[in-house]
């Protein structure tokens, strides 16, 4: 890729310049990572959190290309390779099912659950919220590149109501309901790229999603739109 002379450029210009470079680069890398059949050899892997950014995709085409992993009720639908749930209720949903016998599943220690068999637990505890966790937990694991789905942040209605997959479902508030505070999910997903700057991460957002300048200042923070992405991939 040919270089640029950025000091012809405004900062503004520059920037959108630079990412759109980026993902071109990133979408070189992938068609050959598309290409590959060995899934354990991939250093890829794929986060979900449960914005309804990433309706639209099913987590199982993800499954090929690289290792998964999920937040909370994600575990109803799709088991992914390592599901992480702080929140007591829904670990206590996860344990009615007896899911984590089969499936790796990740928590903080809490008195209130220590007797359930089969959890894994951090040591120490991370105090964090689900989807933060679990990018920090992908980022242990040696990966070139994670893309980060469903971090939508904001609420939906111009952050007005709750957005999630899972909303008006059971240990979920209301879709009605008003938006969950995104500032510490920002200051965790902003500490853990922060902290692994040899690991790409690129968020997968749609056209009216909320893009951070907390995010955009890092060179190893990329977002692709929805659509980008599937073609990217080759999935529905």
């Amino acid at each position: 890729m040919a270089k640029i002379d950025k000091t012809q450029y405004t900062k503004q210009e520059w920037r959108e310049i630079r990412n759109q470079r980026r993902i071109q680069k990133v979408v070189e890398k992938n068609k050959k990572l598309v290409e590959s059949s060995n899934r354990k050899n991939n250093k890829t892997a794929f986060v979900l959190g449960n914005g309804i950014s990433r309706a639209t995709i099913d987590p199982a085409e993800l499954w090929t290309y690289g290792k998964t992993y999920g937040c909370n009720a994600l575990y109803r639908s799709f088991a992914p390779d390592f599901l992480v749930a702080v929140d007591v209720k829904m670990i206590l949903e996860i344990n009615k099912s007896k899911y984590q016998h089969k499936h790796s599943v990740w928590t903080n220690p809490n008195k209130s659950y220590s007797h359930i068999k089969h959890l894994n637990f951090f040591s120490p505890s991370k105090g964090w919220s689900s989807g933060p966790t679990a990018l920090w937990l992908a980022s242990q694991h040696g990966y070139d590149t994670i893309y980060i789905l469903g971090f939508d942040y904001k609420g939906l209605k111009d952050n007005t109501s709750f957005n999630n997959m899972y909303a008006s479902t059971m240990n979920y508030k209301k879709s009605t309901d008003g938006p969950t505070f995104y500032g510490n999910w920002m200051r965790q997903t902003r500490s853990v790229i922060q902290d692994h700057k040899n690991i790409n991460y690129v968020r997968i957002i749609a056209p009216d999603n909320y893009s951070p300048d907390e995010l955009n200042t890092f060179d190893n923070y990329n977002e692709v739109l929805v659509e980008d992405f599937t073609k990217m991939f080759e999935i529905s």
